[in-house]
């Protein structure tokens, strides 16, 4: 470790990968209560820890050449739109949450794209909490669960982001050649078999930035919550596709909040829908479901972007592909695609060149599988 040396002045005591994450179907729906099924993939946000015998913390990032540095026993307040309020508001929580922590010297390095909606933020959360409970002597002081909600509230209150549940669920629980279905309203979990080995998953970067901190995302949970309000629900989750017609055919939900909650009513239903096919091996049909909902992202929640459009374009109906949509949490970041894997070369390249010719750039483009969850690595 090297690297930890040079930026610490002394060796590691241990290291910790937390991985990113992909949405297969489910965009939108957790902050509604709804399901959500992703998978955890290979590209991770790996932290290298040392413990101090102070109550400092020192939090390098590889990718900034920056250290943010606190006090333990300080009252810790968020820096406007700082990289360190991820990992300080982690150490807050954790403090919070009963965890004597103690000082640490802690470098994060990372193979995923800031802002191309692969859960690097959630990542680092997570990897951040395993170290720094590593360091205090109390390695999973925290089950899964809790420790996704303690990341969650990190995310949420100190650096500032209304993301909902589910990257921080499957970056703790996700599990290797598995989609995890996620009930966002119980916290209910069950894996599904994710691990065909003549299917691929491409992921297409558009390198289009986001941040669901600024206004496009808080604006579209807010909007939801009003369409709930209307309709009498306590969440979307608990409308029905009638009752939506009924309120619409009657005038009580009209303009963006009737497209709003007709794409997350949709969502819902297609979500499960797509456990259904996965299980039943029935990936024609699956890819479907993935076009339908992009469809919807694009027209009725109004998140997509001319890059993540063309990439789905460039995808559908190409041979050897199931289905293409937008992931994430929309206005960037990245697409993804379903396809046999003796096309993926071919296809890959098609989208790539296509992109190109549209944007006047390639778009990188990697194949991912489901990977296991964050964890502590052997032999540093």
């Amino acid at each position: 470790m090297s690297s930890f040396e040079g930026c610490f002045g002394r060796a590691p005591q241990g290291r910790v990968r937390s991985p990113g994450r992909v949405n297969l179907i489910g965009e939108h729906t957790d902050y509604n209560d709804g399901f959500v099924l992703p998978i955890a993939i290979e590209l991770a946000v790996t932290a290298t820890w040392a413990g101090r015998d102070d109550r400092t913390v020192r939090f390098r990032s590889a990718s900034t050449g920056e250290t943010v540095q606190v006090d333990l026993d300080a009252d810790l307040q968020p820096a406007p739109g700082a990289w360190g309020n991820y990992p300080v508001g982690v150490a807050v929580e954790l403090a919070a949450a009963g965890v004597a922590l103690r000082g640490a010297d802690v470098l994060l390095e990372s193979t995923l794209p800031i802002g191309g909606g692969l859960s690097s933020s959630a990542a680092m959360e997570v990897a951040t909490a395993l170290s720094l409970m590593a360091a205090a002597g109390t390695p999973r002081a925290i089950d899964g669960r809790e420790l996704a909600l303690l990341c969650q509230r990190a995310e949420n209150n100190f650096a500032g982001a209304p993301c909902g549940i589910m990257d921080q669920s499957v970056v703790v629980m996700g599990r290797v050649g598995h989609a995890m279905l996620l009930d966002c309203r119980s916290g209910r979990i069950r894996h599904v078999p994710f691990n065909d080995p003549d299917i691929v998953l491409l992921v297409v970067d558009t390198q289009v930035k986001h941040d669901i901190g600024e206004g496009g995302y808080p604006l579209r949970r807010r909007q939801c919550q009003e369409a709930a309000e209307k309709l009498g629900a306590v969440a979307l989750r608990d409308v029905t596709a009638d009752a939506l017609a009924q309120a619409a055919a009657g005038g009580r939900l009209a303009g963006d909040h009737l497209k709003r909650a007709r794409h997350v009513v949709g969502e819902i239903h297609r979500t499960l829908e797509a456990v259904e096919a996965l299980e039943a091996g029935d990936w024609a049909g699956f890819g479907l479901l993935m076009l339908a909902s992009h469809a919807s992202l694009r027209d009725d929640f109004e998140v997509s972007c001319p890059e993540l459009d063309a990439v789905v374009a460039a995808a559908q109906g190409r041979e050897g592909v199931y289905g293409a949509r937008m992931t994430g949490g929309g206005f960037g970041g990245c697409a993804i695609v379903l396809a046999r894997v003796d096309a993926a070369g071919p296809i890959a390249e098609a989208i790539s060149g296509d992109f190109a010719s549209r944007f006047g750039r390639r778009c990188p483009i990697f194949a991912t599988a489901a990977a296991p969850g964050a964890a502590e690595l052997a032999g540093i």
